[in-house]
């Protein structure tokens, strides 16, 4: 019990109590073994050694109540202090009073009370201090004035008691002030390191990922092969082997089984495939070409009914067609293969607005089985299907996210069961006339141009929209260097200025 009471004053020291704190109670030891030596050396008469030893025992009898108080109730020092002065105060003057001398030592005490206070609650306060101090000591040396003393000798006291105490008070005031810059700045620095660690992680797990995706794409490659071979074997047997026999049944199973994992090794390749340069096409056009050419691939096409709705005048957009191919195509197999008994298949395009750029969405309705709520939680996790595993390799959505990834956009699913399915993807659209601006690496002057080791979302293509590409306003993990650094990309100049100097977008954002 002793040592974890010990702990906890231990801790209220380190975090409650200052250097000041302890300043105090160090000079009001001091006071009281100092005016104990005092009294035991210096000559003082008789009869005014009693009324010192009083004063004396009052003095440290308040002292020690006072420290109680302030242990067992820390959070309220600046009160205790506040009503030790008082107290502190009228001790001095008790003093000098006892000793009767204009020019006595113990009037120092008043300048130790100015400094202290003034450099615990600033130069304003010592001011008061001050000047209760000189009221005080004038009422001292009031039998003095009137024997004659000449007012020189008391006024420079008086005097030196502002002299010391507003100087005292403004350096205080600066260096708390440094102080305090110095704790922001400590604090910045501290997050910094915290983000470069956490973008050192990053890159190297990064590292690990890409040198995995290259061996798993050569070891696909490698037993891509074999897998061929073994399939054309298969093939050739069933030809051969009689009807209704188990030998037979094997082989096919054998094919099956072969077909599953070309298409499993199919989908690897591509998903550990490095993208082509973005560049700008007509967004209509290329969805409505994978859209029909997805729907073509289907055997039972024929009872899937498809509506295709197109906002005109959809501008181009930075995509890759090959990679949109294959995300449509994934995503309308999914769609016809949840309406086994027929449907309707709907393709929507649409322009929007969202934290303050423009997007271009494709929208793709099911009237399928729909996914439950259960389920929906991963359905982006690898090898995941709500299909039958002969029907399905588990990395369609997968892929269609990581295709989205490339893009700077992001996906959204919403389904229910036995209604259907429907899964919007948004694309950045950034005006060719905002290419012709200055881009946000150029305006920070991050050089991330210059450095192909460091990767941003917003970099080349999206200059002119990097809050909600890379920035903290993204769907996705922030990846711009400042916007890591600043935290809150309205904070930003140049967001501030692409938005018209409102930090809160245009009044038509949505």
């Amino acid at each position: 019990m002793f040592t974890s009471l010990l702990e906890f004053y231990r801790h209220n020291v380190k975090t409650v109590y200052s250097i000041t704190d302890i300043l105090f109670l160090l000079l009001r030891l001091i006071t009281i073994l100092g005016c104990l030596f005092w009294l035991h050396f210096a000559p003082v008469p008789l009869h005014k050694v009693h009324t010192y030893h009083q004063a004396l025992t009052l003095f440290a009898v308040f002292s020690f109540t006072l420290y109680l108080f302030i242990v067992f109730k820390p959070h309220h020092l600046r009160r205790f202090y506040l009503f030790s002065l008082l107290f502190d105060i009228l001790f001095i003057y008790w003093w000098v009073r006892i000793t009767n001398r204009y020019d006595d030592s113990f009037f120092l005490g008043y300048y130790l009370l100015v400094v202290l206070h003034t450099l615990y609650f600033g130069y304003i306060f010592g001011t008061c201090v001050a000047t209760l101090s000189a009221l005080l000591y004038l009422v001292n040396l009031a039998p003095h004035i009137v024997a004659g003393t000449h007012w020189t000798e008391p006024g420079l006291r008086i005097s030196f008691l502002f002299l010391i105490g507003i100087p005292a008070g403004l350096i205080h005031g600066q260096l708390k002030r440094d102080n305090f810059e110095i704790t922001v700045l400590n604090g910045q620095l501290s997050h910094s390191l915290t983000n470069l660690q956490r973008m050192q992680k990053t890159l190297i797990e990064n590292e690990k990922l890409a040198a995995l995706g290259r061996l798993t794409s050569s070891i696909a490659h490698e037993i891509r092969n074999p897998l061929s071979a073994l399939g054309g074997l298969s093939y050739r047997l069933i030809k051969h082997l009689p009807q209704d026999t188990k030998e037979k049944q094997y082989a096919e199973v054998i094919v099956s089984e072969v077909s599953r994992l070309e298409a499993i090794l199919h989908d690897i390749i591509v998903y550990t495939k490095t993208g082509t340069p973005l560049s700008r096409h007509s967004f209509n056009d290329t969805i409505h070409q994978a859209v029909h050419s997805a729907h073509g691939l289907h055997q039972n096409e024929e009872q899937i009914e498809i509506i295709e709705k197109y906002m005109p005048d959809i501008p181009e957009i930075y995509l890759d067609p090959q990679q949109i191919n294959l995300a449509i195509n994934n995503l309308v197999a999914n769609s016809i293969d949840s309406m086994p008994e027929g449907g309707v298949l709907t393709v929507d395009t649409k322009q929007t607005k969202l934290r303050n750029i423009n997007w271009v969405t494709v929208t793709i309705n099911d009237t399928g089985q729909g996914i439950s709520e259960s389920k929906s939680q991963y359905i982006f996790e690898p090898f995941f299907s709500t299909k039958r595993m002969e029907h399905s390799t588990g990395l369609g959505l997968i892929i269609v996210h990581d295709i989205m990834d490339y893009h700077r956009g992001f996906i959204e699913i919403e389904s229910e069961v036995d209604k259907g399915t429907s899964v919007t993807m948004h694309f950045p659209y950034q005006s060719p006339l905002e290419d012709t601006k200055i881009a946000c690496w150029q305006y920070i002057k991050c050089d991330i141009e210059k450095d192909p080791s460091r990767r941003c979302q917003a970099y080349p293509s999206f200059g002119r929209s990097c809050w909600a590409i890379a920035g903290t306003m993204c769907e996705k993990r922030v990846t711009g260097t400042y916007a890591e650094k600043i935290q809150d990309c309205m904070k930003c100049t140049f967001y501030q200025e692409c938005n018209n100097n409102d930090p809160h977008g245009p009044a038509n954002s949505a």
